[in-house]
């Protein structure tokens, strides 16, 4: 059993998760519940900014007991962490809500761990699974990275936002959660090839994620009320596995490499579960799994499974899947350390229907 079990000696969770029907409206009774203090610093874009983030201020000050300072940021950069800290600092706020998609989230994320301060997640799409994470997904100076914070002390999902939010990105949500079965895979293999630690709770809390997407995919494309609960619920499943992993190792293997190798191709990249699905679809086959019905899947949920669809070229898809084990040289995957041949990366492309 050598290797077999985590060896973390400490797993950081979320103290609350809240999920429902106008939850937003309970943030206050949320905040009091945690023991968190008066005065907030609120992480939005500015699309929601006059929308959700308004909103929210105005339960919180409405309930005459906090003080919230709204910011609003342009992109997910360390340097826009770096911004939040100097006015988090300015203002003299006690915590952080990240409200949003992924960037204000990872911002919110990394300012309040290098603050040492708590924050609360609002997510207000159900597009990725970083939302109850300790990882904070960044751009740095040359690419994107994902680097250790602290999780969310809560999450607080409204499903009354989240099933009027655009179903694209709930379907690229779904697209990350799919992506999964390789990640796992990798992650074995690794086990297997060089000895690479493991996690059984990890392993079996991102495997129940993806079944729940693929059980209920019909009724997540109806758009049923309340769909969204579901992928939320398998999200955060997956978030909390990478809690217990201490790492993103259960979220991201090679299918994860291939789309951060298109976001360094791409001027404009598709959504990152969709590119992650669309990566999956491919490094099932170099597995040797079921890549058809992985396909079938993508396409109940609505999920691009060509690069045509995506506006992405199939040159650019080849040479995203020749690149791919570079991303993360250190993570080892189906990918190896030498990466795909020219030939090898045509062929996965053009067998499992990517590129015609």
């Amino acid at each position: 059993m050598t290797g077999v079990i985590n060896e973390f000696k400490h797993v950081e969770m979320p103290q609350l998760l809240s999920l429902g029907t106008d939850m937003i409206q309970s943030l206050p009774e949320i905040i009091d519940k945690l023991s968190l203090k008066k005065n907030c610093l609120l992480i939005t874009d500015k699309f929601l900014k006059d929308k959700y983030a308004k909103i929210t201020k105005e339960i919180l000050e409405d309930h005459g007991k906090f003080r919230v300072v709204l910011s609003t940021i342009e992109d997910s950069t360390l340097e826009e962490a770096d911004k939040q800290i100097i006015l988090l600092n300015e203002v003299k706020t006690d915590f952080v809500i990240g409200l949003g998609g992924g960037k204000p989230i990872d911002v919110a994320k990394l300012t309040s761990f290098k603050a040492n301060q708590r924050f609360i997640s609002i997510p207000t799409i159900a597009s990725h699974d970083g939302i109850a994470s300790s990882r904070a997904s960044l751009k740095g100076i040359q690419e994107r990275h994902s680097i250790q914070a602290r999780p969310p002390i809560a999450v607080v999902a409204d499903t009354t936002i989240l099933d009027n939010s655009p179903f694209r990105f709930t379907s690229s949500g779904c697209g990350d959660i799919i992506a999964k079965q390789t990640s796992l895979k990798d992650w074995l293999l690794a086990h297997r090839l060089k000895n690479e630690p493991i996690s059984p709770t990890s392993i079996a809390l991102a495997e129940m994620t993806v079944k729940l997407v693929i059980q209920y995919a019909d009724l997540i494309k109806s758009k049923t009320e309340g769909y969204s609960r579901i992928v939320m619920n398998s999200l955060i499943g997956s978030s909390l596995a990478m809690c217990v992993a201490g790492s993103s190792r259960p979220g991201s293997g090679s299918e994860h490499m291939f789309s951060h190798a298109l976001d360094s191709i791409l001027e404009r990249p598709a959504l990152h579960g969709e590119q992650c699905a669309l990566g999956s679809l491919m490094m099932a086959y170099l597995h040797d799994l079921d890549w058809e019905e992985i396909k079938t899947t993508m396409l109940k949920l609505n999920l691009p499974v060509k690069a045509k669809d995506l506006n992405i070229t199939d040159d650019d898809i080849i040479k995203a899947l020749k690149i791919a084990h570079t991303i993360r040289p250190e993570r080892y995957t189906i990918l190896g350390k030498d990466g795909l041949t020219h030939e090898a990366a045509v062929s996965v492309a053009e067998k499992t229907g990517v590129i015609d």
